[in-house]
């Protein structure tokens, strides 16, 4: 009865750990602040736009490297778009280089990225099967299930992780999709990635073990979709 207690209470904390320490080490570690009410003017619009709503929104001041003007390979500032926290408490990050940098259409396409994501709940289904994972290692750990069980066990929820996990996030895009346009999403991630000076992988053996698709495949199926669209 007590290792049961400590296995639930070992994935509820790893849960909570996913889902809460980002927002807190966000909150604590790095330099933010409050939009101005000309760009709170903006990002409401574009919020309203791609759908996106959360509680509060950050702002994350430029580091002394891009302020003394070491950007990315066009000159632009550091772009990351990111929604943290459990539902009720969420909270919209923003580099300031989003605001300054870039043009409505990348914001706004950004933006519907993390609103698939939100209407999804990839966040959440990240925590619950990193849970799980580290539920099945502790079970292993603590003797509560044989070996050989405990370890095909782990290999089942690890590929069905990888696995669901990419569904999640396809189905997120489609969401953006759906919100602001296919074209409008992939011509987003795809200014990202020339801003920071990278190609858009796409699908290989070194990305079988990861949870979110590479981007390269993402952006490869919004402009399918894009195409059956016009067509």
């Amino acid at each position: 009865m007590l290792t049961a207690a400590l296995l639930v209470g070992v994935a509820v904390l790893t849960v909570l750990a996913v889902e809460i320490g980002p927002l807190y080490a966000a909150d604590r570690f790095r330099d933010l602040r409050e939009p101005t009410d000309s760009e709170r003017g903006r990002l409401d619009y574009a919020r309203e736009t791609a759908g996106l709503d959360v509680d509060r929104i950050a702002i994350e001041r430029r580091g002394p490297d891009e302020a003394g003007g070491e950007r990315g390979s066009e000159g632009v500032g550091r772009i990351e778009v990111a929604v943290r926290g459990p539902p009720r408490r969420r909270v919209l990050f923003l580099s300031e280089a989003v605001l300054e940098d870039v043009n409505d259409d990348v914001a706004i396409g950004l933006l519907a990225a993390e609103t698939g994501r939100v209407e999804t709940y990839y966040g959440e289904f990240r925590a619950v099967a990193i849970a799980a994972v580290i539920g099945v290692l502790a079970a292993i750990v603590t003797a509560t299930v044989p070996f050989e069980a405990g370890f095909a066990s782990l290999v089942a929820v690890g590929l069905a992780a990888f696995w669901v996990g990419r569904r999640v996030q396809y189905a997120a895009d489609d969401r953006a999709a759906d919100a602001v346009g296919a074209g409008r999403v992939a011509d987003a991630f795809e200014r990202v990635a020339a801003v920071r000076g990278v190609k858009p992988e796409t699908g290989g053996w070194s990305t079988w073990f990861e949870v979110q698709p590479p981007l390269g495949d993402r952006i490869a199926a919004l402009r399918e979709r894009e195409g059956s669209e016009a067509s």
